[in-house]
């Protein structure tokens, strides 16, 4: 189970600032190349893990949730190469594993 305070903390300083705090620990956010969305690699609970914004031109509902201003963050689990869940304004849902 993923630690929901903490991914909600990273996905609002990612999408204000230029760097994230987490576990006594700084991470520098970058941007993509092609789109310029933000993104940040961050360890939670001994894993790795990328932060990145939503891209809104995409169709899918988070797409649109990103259209209509809401801040979409997808989490990547970097060992298992797999999306792990997405934080939608305060609020995480995981994927299933």
């Amino acid at each position: 189970m993923l630690d929901h305070a903490a991914l909600v903390a990273v996905s609002e300083q990612m999408m204000k600032g230029t760097d994230v705090e987490i576990g006594g620990k700084k991470y520098r956010v970058s941007r993509t190349g092609s789109q310029g969305l933000r993104t940040v690699r961050f360890l939670l609970d001994g894993r790795e893990y990328q932060a990145i914004e939503q891209n809104p031109e995409k169709p899918s509902q988070w797409g649109r949730l990103a259209r209509e201003g809401h801040r979409v963050v997808q989490i990547r689990d970097l060992e298992r190469e797999k999306y792990a869940g997405v934080v939608v304004d305060d609020k995480v849902r995981e994927y299933a594993r």
